[in-house]
């Protein structure tokens, strides 16, 4: 059975400048935006937030949605990437939770855009999306008889 990877990434902006989390894959240093899988039992924007306060220390929650890819990667995975919004007035300190991310940094776009150690296409996508300043209610997003209750079956669509 097809069974995609379930992943959620928040695109992070104040003052002109982009959240980026760091972390080492293979021995190389890896850009990408704070992003992990979904987990059991929580909402992509909770999921989202979630990601965000583990691989930064910073407790923010979306604002918008603005888009979902659909990707292989590479290596024959495939992933469902939900894109979240996060607008701050200001840039902020980071204490990364996970221990898989190095360090956090604050870049401009066109840094991004220019990088040649991001950990995957979707980095730049993900930044191209949130240049064309749409954006979609979290709304769009709905949840079906949630949260789970005792009577519904885990696992049935």
């Amino acid at each position: 059975m097809f069974k995609p990877h379930v992943t959620v990434a928040c695109l992070v902006h104040a003052a002109g400048k982009f959240l980026i989390v760091e972390e080492t894959i293979n021995g190389k240093a890896l850009w990408n935006q704070p992003a992990g899988h979904l987990e059991a039992d929580e909402t992509l924007a909770q999921a989202a937030e979630r990601e965000l306060w583990e691989e930064t220390g910073i407790r923010a929650a979306p604002q918008h949605f603005i888009r979902l890819h659909q990707w292989i990667a590479p290596d024959h995975t495939p992933f469902l990437r939900f894109l979240f919004a996060i607008d701050l007035s200001e840039t902020c300190a980071t204490e990364p939770h996970d221990s898989d991310i190095d360090r956090c940094l604050w870049v401009s776009a066109q840094e991004i855009l220019q990088a040649d150690n991001l950990r995957s296409p979707l980095v730049a996508e993900s930044l191209r999306c949130w240049q064309t300043g749409v954006r979609y209610p979290l709304s769009l997003i709905g949840e079906f008889n949630w949260p789970f209750t005792e009577g519904v079956k885990h696992g049935s669509a």
